[in-house]
Formats: C-alpha cells, structure tokens, sequence
C-alpha cells in the first residue's frame, strides 16, 4: 500500500547525473520512496539546472531539491564543451566539495542522510555517503540487458572496441546474440565521441560491489534473463518502470508528470492537434533532448514521415530546425503534420489517436512507450540506443528498426523510413506489434502496482531502514528479488517522481531555502547562496527565487 510521506526517520538521498534523461528516473524514484510513507526524500540537483526549469516543480510526494553547485553555475555542461571529459572531471571536483557539505548540512539540521542513492555516472559519490555514515545504493539508468554488456567488457570478456569481423556476440545474460550495431556505440570500433565517454560508462561499475544496493530503472518481467544475471553479478534489483504513478498503478495522488522540464512543452497545442485525429492514425516522432541527427538523416526522416501517408506530430528542438529541408514546415498541410519544439510526450504516447512511435530508443523514451502500449519504429543514434533498437525489434517484439544512422556513418534513408512506418500502421503485422505492446504495458502496470516485482523490491529495501524485516507473498518473489548470492545484498525502486511541494536550496556551505507548495520562500540563515554573482534568480516556470 502506497500512502502520503510524511517526515519520516528514513532520510533517502538522491543525486542523479545532472542531464533530464537521467533526472526524471531519479526523481520519480524519490517520489515512489516517499509515497510509501515515513520517507524523507531529497533530489540534488546543480543550480544550472534549478536555474533551467520551465515549469513549476511541484507534486504531492514532498520530494525536495537540493541545490548544488558543480562549478558550472551559468551554463552547465556547455561551459565545458557538453558532457565529456573536461565536465566530468569538474563536475567531481566542485561536486564532491558541494555535496560533502551538502550532507554535513543536512547532518546537522537534524536530518542525516540514512542513504545516498546516486547515479553511476557519478561514481565519486560513494565516498561522499560512507563518510556521513549513510549507506550507499547505485542507479544504473540503462537496461540490464545494456549493463549485462558493460559488465562483460569491464571484464575484458568483449573485445572493445566490437568491429564488425567480432559479430556475433554471443554473452552470458542476454537471450540473443549481438551484432556490432547493436553493441552500445561506445564500445564500437566506429565510434566517434570523445574518449571520455567510453570511459564513463565503463567507470560506472567501479566498486558496485562494495555499495548496500544496486538499482536498475528496468522490471524483471521485461528482462528476466538479464536481471538474474544482474542480480547474481551485483546484487542488482529491478525497481521501475520509472514512470508517472498515474500511466502505471495510478497510486499515488497527482502523479500525472514528470514535473521536472528543461524544455518548454506545447501541450495545449499537442493535444488541440491530436484530439482532431482517429484512433490510432497518428505516427509520433522524437529524437530526445540530446541526441542530434545530421541534416543527412534530418531531411531523410522528415521526407519518409510525409511519405507515409499518415498524419504525424514531431519533435524538433529549436536548435535542430536548421536542419529540416528548405521549406518543410511550410508544405505541410494542418491533417498532415505538426512540428513542435517539445513535447509532454507521456501524454502523447497516451493519447488514443498515436499508433506508432518514431524514436531514437533512448531508454526513458523506450520504457514510456512500452509502458503506454505503443509500437516503435526504431532509428537509434549513439550510446544504449542501438540496443535498445535490437530488444525492440527481436525480443520485445514491438516495433521495426531502420538501419542506416546508428553511429556507423550511414544515414537512413527516406524510403527505409517510409517503409518501416507503414509496417507498423498498417502492414501484416502491425496486429501482433500491437498486441505486444499491450502486453508489455500490461506486464508494467503489474510490476509497479502493489505486490508486483518491483514494488516489492522497493518495499523490502525501505524495510531495512526501518528496522524491521521485510515479509511478503513468496509467491512474487524471483532469484533476481531475492538477492541470496554472495554479492546480492542490494534492493531497491525506482518510480515514480516530480520535485515535491517543498524546494530546498542548498549551497556549498550548506545553506538553505525552503520553498512551499506556494512557492514563497521561506528564507533560513540565508545571507547569500555562495557568490551568484549575477545568475542570482532560480526561474520556476512563472515563479522567481530572489537572492
């Protein structure tokens, strides 16, 4: 049973890799940990990102953030050169200082840190926890089919990096064999991003087998053969699908959202569009917040869209326009398409009249889709995505990949595109696409709801800290839950979340804002928040912090 959180003994916190896509999987994880009750959450986040939201940040789950610095307080990444080597290593330098005081702070508030969930990106933090006394559990973002390959080439039983005479791979874990495209295309032979990449996510499994717990932001009945292997490896517990309360079990009040936005959504415009379109006639297309396909690949896709013959809404961020054909926008006809900068996309997946997902298969955009029953055209771009692409197509059996534009230099092309949509919407299986994806959102429901694997996973890892053992109907209970191998000491969930009503700003000297569910701040020994200098407002959607 899932109640409203009150302040509890248990103090849970959260520090997820300061990008949205790894974000909202931590934050509705800290919203699923509140909501079971007597659970203090805190989500810290940097103040480039604080300063970023275009929505309010508020929610029922009294999920609070913690405002940190990561030495990049004006532009984030981008100062840096994006999410490479030269941010990483600042993000752990300024970090480390910010959150060693962030938790001090918190320590002598009253509120010490019981555990530190952090993202392995992150892999720095530990230290940070143990020298608190708090224990210390990783959230591994990515499937486990994707962290079953991580682990194998950690281990040096992959070659990395994969070319294409390695093909096929055949590894403990997974139920199918790898080619090299669908390997993460970062340990691929053709990869082309910094170096530092590669390293960062082969770094993300140093020491998981010295930490309390390992999380992953997946469901065993998704991929029971990967978790078993997770679990046996690291102890690993499935805890998601880590989406909105109200697209799952819809047990917790007002968990409609994410509520954590870096992009400004067109939603009424969205759903004005899509509510003057049949069930199940519209094509969906997103590439995510990060990825940015050539104009190559741009012109392609948007020719294969208008080809299709079905009315599609696409999101093309405002800095990927540039790379539409000469006057695309301007020849579609209002029932054959809708170009949007973003997107509350849960909501579209949602919608009755979208029939099929065009996606990139990053893996919250992926979980959404299958979460919500709706079948794919896969056109992965880099990272986690091209195997994502392969479970897609040959083990979820959702959907079709386009081949062409995984990071092999190759874009797709415009007929590929064309062809794998109407296979989808209307070819001899576009039936069996969509029963599969009703079962898999059927079997997600049923993970999350009460009883189901991952709630389970969540309430017996909540169990431990509040000093009683964890008993339930054995009848749910799988190795991959059980953790009873020697490494297999972990729990966990992962959920649902949105910030809570209450915001807290927390700076390197541990000082904090209190903001209430009216967003008025309710200042507390505040004399400044550590030299802002002139970024000296935190926008919350319409509402302003004021230092």
């Amino acid at each position: 049973m899932v109640v409203q959180s009150g302040e509890g003994s248990v103090h849970v916190v959260l520090v997820p890799y300061p990008s949205q896509g790894h974000i909202n999987p931590v934050l509705q994880f800290g919203k699923r940990l509140a909501g079971h009750g007597g659970v203090r959450c805190t989500v810290a986040v940097t103040r480039f990102v604080v300063g970023s939201i275009t929505k309010p940040c508020l929610g029922s789950s009294s999920v609070r953030v913690a405002v940190f610095s990561d030495g990049c307080d004006e532009g984030g990444p981008a100062q840096l050169g994006g999410h490479r080597g030269p941010y990483f290593e600042r993000l752990e330098e300024a970090g480390s200082v910010a959150l060693d005081e962030l938790l001090r702070g918190e320590a002598e508030r009253g509120t010490p840190a019981t555990v530190v969930v952090y993202d392995t990106f992150m892999p720095w933090v530990p230290r940070l926890a143990r020298r608190h006394g708090a224990a210390c559990a990783a959230f591994l973002t990515q499937t486990c089919a994707v962290d079953v390959v991580y682990t194998h080439a950690r281990a040096g039983r992959l070659p990395v990096p994969v070319g294409e005479a390695d093909g096929p791979l055949r590894l403990p874990g997974l139920p199918v064999e790898l080619d090299a495209g669908d390997v993460p295309t970062f340990l691929a032979a053709h990869d082309t991003h910094h170096p530092s990449m590669r390293a960062l996510l082969m770094n993300q499994f140093v020491g998981l087998d010295n930490v309390d717990h390992v999380f992953v932001n997946s469901f065993y009945e998704l991929e029971p053969q990967e978790a078993e292997y997770m679990a046996a490896t690291w102890g690993a517990r499935t805890i998601g699908p880590t989406v909105p309360s109200a697209y799952l079990d819809n047990r917790l009040p007002d968990d409609t959202s994410y509520g954590f936005h870096l992009h400004t959504p067109m939603a009424a415009e969205c759903r004005e569009w899509l509510d003057a379109r049949p069930a199940g006639s519209v094509v969906y297309a997103s590439f995510g917040s990060i990825a940015a396909p050539g104009p190559e690949t741009m012109a392609e896709v948007a020719e294969g869209l208008y080809s299709s013959g079905s009315p599609f809404l696409w999101v093309v961020r405002a800095t990927e326009t540039c790379k539409l054909p000469a006057g695309f926008a301007a020849k579609l006809a209002k029932n054959t398409g809708l170009i949007v900068p973003w997107c509350p996309q849960l909501e579209v997946l949602a919608h009755a009249a979208v029939g099929c997902f065009v996606t990139h298969c990053g893996w919250n955009s992926t979980v959404e889709a299958l979460s919500a029953g709706v079948p794919m055209v896969a056109v992965p771009q880099w990272s986690d995505q091209t195997t994502n692409a392969r479970y897609i197509e040959d083990v979820w059996r959702v959907g079709v990949r386009v081949r062409g534009g995984g990071g092999g230099g190759a874009a797709v092309r415009k007929e590929e595109v064309e062809r794998k949509v109407r296979e989808v919407m209307e070819g001899e299986r576009s039936k069996e696409f969509m029963r599969n994806a009703a079962s898999w959102s059927s079997k997600a429901r049923i993970a999350m709801g009460e009883g189901g694997s991952s709630d389970r996973n969540i309430a017996e890892f909540l169990s431990k800290y509040r000093g009683r053992e964890f008993t339930g109907n054995s009848s749910a209970t799988s190795p991959a839950m059980a953790g009873s191998s020697s490494m297999a000491r972990r729990d966990a969930e992962q959920g649902v979340a949105t910030c809570g009503a209450d915001l807290l700003g927390s700076t390197d000297r541990g000082t904090t804002v209190r903001m209430t569910g009216s967003l008025t701040a309710e200042m507390s020994s505040l004399s400044e928040i550590n030299q802002l200098e002139d970024h000296d407002n935190y926008n919350v959607g319409e509402a302003k912090l004021h230092l």
